[in-house]
């Protein structure tokens, strides 16, 4: 694997790991390594230094910080990922106005409808990641809601 810094021809710059470098050259070719940013395909290798180890010891570092427990993860999301955000918005509302709450009896209503003691119908509510587990090894077809952050982030 290979690490290369780039940069497309807005001025924006990112890193990108590739099995090789002809695999960056035949991926780059047919248009398919983007800016994560502007979604541009016109993209080149930026002047890398080169990792040298040395006698000292350096700090691990890691891609994305465990934060303190006051603390919380952030990113500044690109158009691509604002356009995911609001389909899972989308998605989170649809369901909330189209299928009944039925709160923490979630894993028994899911099963009264499975096992067909009751009719099917559209529902959401809680459950634990055990009761979740149990009900998709049991064949339950279930999925989380997405949870998104207040909207003044």
């Amino acid at each position: 694997m290979i690490k290369y810094a780039l940069a497309c021809d807005k001025g924006h710059t990112f890193e990108s790991w590739f099995a090789d470098s002809a695999a960056y050259d035949k991926q780059a070719k047919r248009g398919l390594v983007t800016c994560p940013v502007c979604n541009s395909a016109k993209v080149e290798k930026a002047i890398m230094a080169p990792r040298l180890s040395g006698t000292r010891k350096r700090a691990k570092t890691h891609d994305i910080e465990t934060p303190a427990p006051d603390k919380a993860p952030v990113a500044m999301m690109s158009p691509i990922e604002m356009e995911l955000r609001t389909k899972l918005k989308e998605l989170r509302e649809h369901i909330t106005k189209n299928a009944d709450n039925v709160g923490e009896k979630f894993p028994e209503e899911a099963r009264k409808m499975h096992y067909g003691e009751t009719e099917h119908r559209s529902i959401y509510g809680v459950a634990s990641f055990d009761d979740a587990k149990e009900l998709a090894e049991e064949g339950i077809d279930v999925h989380p809601i997405p949870a998104l952050p207040d909207e003044r982030n």
